[in-house]
């Protein structure tokens, strides 16, 4: 499947910027799977500093806002091949060894309504693959999709006891409750093609985990399946700190409005 992908994110500042520094995490992984045709950035109100590959094989683009401005801009655009592989990325690749995926974070730290959630769960015929999976429809079941209820620095054991969250909830729970029973697991940040709309207000976020003999295999809480051909993955961490489209620092601004617009349809292909 081909998409053809447009994401705007927009600051505006109330007050002019003094000195800012926005890390951008918005071009595409070539991994299994996904391939990257074409992509640029574009910026307005900054300029770019450096590019970079962080510790997650993520392509990461330092950029400083520049002084006095009180609006950035920045424009992704591209198009990418996707093929289905049934949510599996296979072998592990990256700076950190397989192993730092089984430490807790501060997002992703079990409390007790995360453990009595997996009560149950385990059974002695059931593979981890099978376990994953029920995993996750365990916590679709417990956790309502719904915003307003949440935010960026919102834990797992919190959004397990508001009962509602969204993806990035959804996956901070998958993530807590796989890495508390010795199973590696991250997070992803990316597009998905929506079945009913073009235009999206955000990104999506969605957890992998690891399985012996597959390697790294999607899981999409929030919907119910392992990603297909609409998914493309930005990047990929240990929580959404490490892998967030947009993360960064600024002075001179009292307060800031973000806006997104993402657009995600089928390309069609010319025989």
């Amino acid at each position: 499947m081909r998409l053809a992908i447009r994401h705007a994110t927009r600051y505006t500042f109330d007050q002019p910027v003094v000195h800012a520094l926005q890390r951008l995490r918005l071009t595409p992984k070539a991994t299994q799977g996904q391939v990257v045709l074409d992509w640029s950035m574009r910026l307005e109100g900054a300029r770019e500093e450096l590019q970079y590959e962080d510790q997650h094989h993520n392509h990461v683009t330092l950029i400083s806002v520049e002084p006095g401005v009180e609006e950035v801009v920045i424009t992704c655009e591209g198009t990418v091949e996707t093929r289905d592989h049934a949510g599996v990325i296979g072998y592990h690749s990256g700076h950190l060894p397989l192993w730092s995926f089984v430490g807790q974070t501060d997002l992703t730290r079990p409390g007790s309504r995360l453990r009595h959630l997996l009560r149950g769960l385990e059974a002695p015929d059931r593979s981890r693959l099978e376990y994953l999976h029920a995993l996750s429809a365990a916590i679709r079941e417990q956790v309502a999709y719904g915003t307003g209820a949440t935010g960026a620095n919102t834990t797992a054991e919190q959004s397990l006891e508001a009962g509602c969250g969204v993806c990035q909830d959804h996956a901070h729970i998958f993530i807590g409750a796989a890495r508390l029973t010795g199973i590696p697991a991250r997070y992803v940040s990316g597009y998905l093609m929506m079945n009913d709309r073009i235009d999206q207000e955000a990104t999506h976020a969605w957890a992998e985990a690891h399985v012996d003999g597959l390697g790294w295999v999607g899981f999409d809480v929030s919907n119910g399946i392992s990603p297909d051909p609409r998914y493309v993955r930005l990047a990929t961490g240990r929580d959404y700190r490490d892998a967030a489209p947009v993360t960064g620092i600024s002075y001179g601004g009292a307060r800031e409005e973000l806006h997104v617009e993402v657009a995600v349809e089928q390309q069609q292909q010319e025989q």
